[in-house]
């Protein structure tokens, strides 16, 4: 595949073949080449790379995402992260891959398309004022190659945790095309974009054109389709993406409108507390939830109009569901709503909006949210010292959802902006380190009042900790598999149900996702037709030419254990008690969790086997 490395520092393209099935192995490829796991994630010498899969442009449907790779200033080790829709407008950028290596002199953007690459000095913004302004002031660049720019926000400069933002817009109207904005998002890639390379925004459009033809040979997709699964491609991509469009069986599609009807109880409140709520009380909240949360916008959504759009890539699936003009998704609302003990779904929007404008990761910010929201609560923390002036309602049994939800969504926008400009030394030090490295700090800082409230700072939160200073927190589901020893969390790579099983077989069942998901971002297909992509992928790359990857989890792996990163015990009571309870609930026999060693051997013995199923 063609490369094009970039050096910041000096301006200088470097346009190269490598031995890679996808962008996902190119970047192991050139992390390799470079031996990051030796440089700090935010160095100039740690590449950020991004790429497409090899079946853009042709007659497959949500193969289109763009795949980002880095060195992770989260987890302190590599991390990937999917745009969906943006290589509909990169294909034509005249290579299948980018590397960003060394820093520029100031703040930067960069323009390419056709195998050209071009720089400009830029002043950083929010993310959809920046894109407004590049759009306004390289409109030529834009119309001549449909493009679509990719950014970076305030909270990149300020935090660990930006996100890279891209919303397409309609070239010749100059407007914003409504629903197709996604954010490549969890492990701070706009982080290392620019705090270590100094890129404020990377611009990417050109020609058109498959990069094998074979991928647009509709006869020959459907002859493989009707061999391995009995029905024609379109047959199986209707079928197998009914959730993500809408299932007339319940009568809602799109995650945000299919998860809350379906885990119901299931679902994590007020940073994971409602895990140690009676089944009784949850059924009481998630009532509560579907009524002010989610029917506002099932009744807008799908029953008075059907505001459906794509990500930016034509596809039938639609599974951009907009309420009054912001696209909704069920883990971004999900952490400025039910998560922050927010109820209301219209104190939700600004949140989620300010989350976007500032580049944000949304899920990690729910997390932030939570975990500050119960330290003040708890009295760990006094609410001057992270900027508020009122103490949340984090109690679910004396919460008031009308409120109790303005209250608490008041007191997030207030925080998400402070978090940005880090406006208190407490918030300076979780935007500089994160909750792990800081938790541990706040508890040298104030250990008086952690030995008067019985409670660590690490113990309000849960996440998975990689080496000494990495962490990673989950996805807003009820599920141990979402903080298991796992060497890429964060996403989907793992078993994500809410179930429980012996370490043995929860490694085999998480190893067996992890793999499968990493095929899929390799090839650049969007997760939500996964259904229909996996069962043919290697059949795919027979079809088009290409060379299938190799044992993409296996190097990752390794880097992590080369980085001084690999998964460590659980340091947090929460995401002990999020395994052990979900273990009760479920009555589990075997394992009953009395003590700490009940915790370290299950956790053990998941690692010793996933480490044995990777070497295998």
């Amino acid at each position: 595949m063609i490369l094009l490395e970039i050096d910041m520092g000096k301006n200088k393209v470097e346009k190269q073949e490598i031995d890679a099935s996808g962008p996902l192995e190119a970047a192991i490829t050139i992390h390799k080449k470079y031996e990051t796991w030796r440089l700090d994630p935010l160095s100039p010498e740690a590449p950020i790379v991004f790429g497409m899969g090899p079946f853009v442009g042709g007659k497959l449907y949500g193969v289109h995402r763009l795949i980002f790779v880095f060195k992770s200033p989260q987890t302190k080790t590599l991390h990937v992260s999917a745009l969906g829709g943006a290589a509909y407008k990169a294909m034509g950028m005249g290579a299948q891959a980018v590397a960003i290596r060394g820093r520029a002199e100031k703040p930067t953007a960069v323009f390419i398309a056709n195998g050209q690459v071009e720089f400009a000095e830029i002043k950083p913004s929010d993310a959809y004022n920046l894109i407004k302004e590049l759009y306004e002031t390289r409109r030529d660049f834009f119309i001549q190659n449909d493009a679509r720019a990719l950014v970076v926000g305030p909270a990149s400069w300020t935090t660990y945790n930006g996100a890279i933002v891209s919303v397409d817009i309609d070239v010749k109207k100059g407007e914003f095309r409504l629903g197709a904005e996604d954010f490549a998002a969890r492990g701070g890639p706009g982080t290392a974009l620019a705090q270590g390379h100094n890129v404020v925004a990377i611009v990417v459009g050109g020609p058109k054109k498959p990069l094998y033809e074979k991928a647009a040979d509709a006869e020959a997709i459907n002859q493989l389709f009707r061999q391995r699964l009995g029905k024609p491609y379109l047959d199986v991509l209707n079928e197998k993406t009914v959730k993500y469009r809408y299932d007339p069986k319940i009568g809602t599609g799109g995650t945000f409108g299919v998860n809350y009807p379906h885990y119901r109880d299931l679902l994590p409140l007020f940073g994971y507390k409602s895990i140690y709520m009676p089944k009784e009380e949850r059924i009481k909240h998630a009532d509560l939830v579907l009524e002010l949360f989610w029917k506002p916008f099932q009744v807008e959504v799908f029953e008075k109009a059907k505001s459906w759009y794509n990500c930016g890539e034509p596809c039938p699936v639609v599974c951009k569901k907009v309420w009054r003009g912001k696209k909704v998704d069920y883990e971004s609302f999900h952490a400025a709503g039910p998560f922050i003990g927010n109820y209301l779904l219209q104190e939700a929007v600004p949140v989620v909006d300010e989350i976007d404008k500032l580049g944000l990761d949304a899920i990690e910010m729910g997390h932030v949210i939570a975990w500050l929201f119960d330290a003040v609560y708890t009295g760990l923390l006094k609410p001057e010292e992270v900027g508020l002036d009122d103490v949340p309602a984090f109690d679910p049994s004396s919460f008031d959802p009308v409120k109790d939800s303005r209250r608490n969504a008041k007191l997030a926008l207030a925080l998400v902006r402070n978090f940005v400009n880090n406006s208190t030394d407490v918030l300076a030090l979780v935007a500089k380190h994160g909750i792990r490295k800081a938790a541990r700090e706040l508890e040298r800082r104030y250990a008086d009042r952690v030995r008067e409230r019985g409670v660590r700072f690490r113990d309000l939160a849960v996440y998975a900790a990689y080496g000494a200073e990495g962490y990673m927190t989950p996805n807003f589901y009820w599920a141990p598999g979402l903080v298991a020893p796992m060497y890429v969390l964060g996403r989907y790579w793992t078993n994500y149900n809410p179930t429980f099983m012996s370490p043995e077989d929860f490694a085999k069942t998480s190893y067996e996702r992890a793999v499968a998901e990493a095929l899929v971002d390799n090839a650049g297909i969007c997760r939500f037709h996964r259904g229909w992509a996996e069962p043919v992928l290697k059949e795919l790359y027979q079809l088009v030419g290409a060379r299938p990857p190799a044992a993409l989890y296996r190097e990752i792996a390794y880097y992590a254990k080369l980085s001084g990163a690999e998964p460590m015990p659980w340091e947090s009571k929460r995401t002990r008690d999020l395994v052990s309870a979900l273990a009760k609930e479920l009555g589990s026999k075997e394992w009953r969790f009395e003590d700490y060693d009940d915790y370290y051997e299950w956790w053990i013995r998941f690692k010793e086997a996933l480490d044995k199923l990777i070497l295998a």
